[in-house]
C-alpha cells in the first residue's frame, strides 16, 4: 500500500514539474536583433537622427548620419519610428522572421502649410513710404559730394578749360607735319574758300565758343 502511494506521488510530482517547465518555456519571448536603414522620400539618401524606440520598455536608439540603426527587441514589441519633418510610423515586431531582422524604412514627409503672416510695423502704406524716405543713410554726405563732383555742367567746364595733354600735343604736331608734307610742292590752301571751314565757324558761333569765359 505504501509503495502504491509513493508511486502515485512520484508520478504527480513529475507531472507538476513538467507542466511548470512547459509553462515557463511558453512564457519566454524571443530576443531579436533588429537592424535597418531609414531613407527619405527619394529612397536613396539615408536620414540621420531618426528615433527608433519601444515606448512600453523605455528603450531605443537613433540612426547614424547614413540612416543605419541596430538594437535588440523582443517578439511582440511595438516599435515607433519618428523624426522631425516626417510622419510617425509604428509596427509590431513579429517572432517568425528569425533571430535577426533587417528592415528598409522609408519615411514620408509631414508638411504643414501655414497661413501667410505679414509683419508690418506701420498702419498704412503712406506712413511706411514717408519713413523710408526720411531715412538718412550713413554715407549720405559722401553721396551728395559725389553727385556734385560728377555734375555734367561742371565736367564740361573743366574739360573746356583743360590744357592740351601730351597726347593732344603729339596729335597736333603730327597733323601739322602731314599738312606740311601734303602741301610741300603747292600753294597753301586758303581756309576762307573752304566751305567746310565756314560751316565749322558758323557752328562755333552758335555754340558760343567765342564768348568770354569766366
Amino acid at each position: 500500500m505504501i509503495k502504491k502511494i509513493t508511486h502515485i506521488v512520484t508520478i504527480l510530482l513529475l507531472l507538476i514539474v513538467g507542466y511548470n517547465n512547459n509553462s515557463c518555456a511558453q512564457g519566454q519571448k524571443k530576443i531579436i536583433q533588429l537592424s535597418g536603414v531609414v531613407v527619405g522620400q527619394d529612397s536613396i539618401s539615408g536620414v540621420g537622427g531618426v528615433h527608433i524606440y519601444v515606448p512600453a520598455a523605455g528603450r531605443g536608439t537613433t540612426s547614424n548620419p547614413y540612416g543605419y540603426f541596430a538594437m535588440p527587441v523582443i517578439q511582440g514589441d511595438s516599435i515607433i519610428v519618428s523624426a522631425i519633418g516626417y510622419q510617425k510610423q509604428n509596427f509590431i515586431m513579429p517572432g517568425d522572421k528569425g533571430e535577426s531582422v533587417t528592415l528598409f524604412i522609408e519615411l514620408k514627409p509631414d508638411t504643414t502649410i501655414l497661413p501667410e503672416l505679414e509683419i508690418f510695423p506701420y498702419p498704412t502704406e503712406d506712413l511706411f513710404k514717408k519713413a523710408v524716405l526720411a531715412i538718412e543713410l550713413p554715407n549720405r554726405r559722401d553721396l551728395d559730394n559725389l553727385d556734385r563732383s560728377l555734375d555734367k555742367d561742371l565736367l564740361r567746364r573743366m574739360y573746356s578749360n583743360e590744357p592740351m595733354s601730351a597726347n593732344m600735343n603729339y596729335k597736333y604736331f603730327m597733323d601739322q607735319q602731314m599738312l606740311s608734307t601734303s602741301t610741300k610742292f603747292q600753294l597753301p590752301s586758303n581756309p576762307l574758300l573752304n566751305p567746310f571751314a565756314w560751316v565749322k565757324f558758323i557752328k562755333a558761333i552758335k555754340n558760343g565758343d567765342f564768348k568770354k569765359k569766366d
